[in-house]
């Protein structure tokens, strides 16, 4: 079970969410962001817990089936064993027919009881927030829910996904979203999210040929501005899924391109066996630190 202290922070993909995460993640047109809710869909059942998904009240059951991949082997038994599941806000919280946070609050906090008591190890749910529009529920009241939910997983092993359109939520409805959420998820598999700090430099996500020329734009100048301060720089590789050999290789070059002192790579182990093989040890002022999620 989740303690309040191991939910993620910050921008995350969605191969690293964990029990006691509340993510927010938007999308721009009616493909984006499929690969999101499947990819949560998935983990859940490999980690034995139940996945309820809220999908937008205008797609039909079989539409939203066939976005999670169904049919297959695993995604059929779990629909026919009720360990996946499709509903709706308006299900949820019958049989009240207006939105109220204690109601949602209190009908979630039944739900993960009854995952648990049927065995499972916990509850996730992906939820659109097409919901709002559909059931006329005020938009203040919504964002008072997402902003106070806290309790829903604090010590519980419940996970959630919000997912906004940003096509039709108001641009300071979506901003205060998306401070609101402890993480905030990447928009889809495949990207990569690149942040500058003093002394730092974050990458999260994949780190392949796709995204490349963005690897090496981020690294370079995390490496400038560290030569410009005079201080060490830390490479925090710890959010990427995955690293591709090519920008193993070009991250040590650049290392060696800009010897102005000390640079740390944080990053899990499978990252640093890749470093290592790549010629980490042959770079003198790189240290690499393992760190495991």
């Amino acid at each position: 079970m989740a303690d309040a202290g191991s939910a993620s922070v910050g921008t995350i993909p969605v191969q690293h969410l964990r029990a006691g995460d509340h993510a927010f993640v938007s999308y721009a047109d009616d493909d984006a962001g499929r690969d999101v809710a499947s990819a949560f869909a998935w983990a859940g059942l490999v980690k034995r817990e139940k996945v309820m998904i809220f999908a937008a009240p205008h797609m039909d059951e079989e539409e939203v089936w066939g976005r999670l991949d169904a049919p297959g082997a695993l995604l059929g038994s779990a629909r026919n064993q009720g360990q996946l599941v499709l509903s709706s806000m308006r299900a949820l919280i019958h049989p009240q027919e207006a939105f109220t946070p204690v109601r949602q609050w209190e009908r979630i906090t039944q739900e993960t009881d009854r995952a648990l008591a049927e065995g499972y190890s916990g509850l996730r749910t992906y939820i659109d927030m097409h919901w709002v529009g559909h059931l006329g529920a005020d938009v203040e009241v919504m964002m008072h829910r997402e902003s106070h939910a806290q309790h829903l997983f604090t010590d519980r092993p419940y996970t959630e996904i919000c997912a906004y359109d940003s096509r039709w939520f108001h641009p300071g409805v979506l901003a205060a979203m998306h401070e609101a959420h402890p993480c905030r998820l990447l928009p889809g598999l495949g990207a990569l999210h690149t942040e500058q700090a003093e002394g730092q430099v974050q990458l999260a996500g994949e780190a392949d040929l796709a995204t490349r020329e963005q690897f090496i734009a981020a690294v370079r100048e995390g490496l400038r501005r560290g030569e410009d301060a005079g201080q060490p720089l830390i490479v925090d590789l710890t959010g990427l899924v995955f690293l591709g050999v090519a920008c193993a290789v070009d991250l040590l070059r650049l290392v060696l391109e800009h010897p102005h002192g000390p640079v740390q790579v944080n990053c899990p182990p499978t990252s640093a066996r890749i470093l290592r093989r790549a010629g980490a040890d042959q770079v003198p002022h790189m240290v690499i630190s393992e760190v495991d999620r």
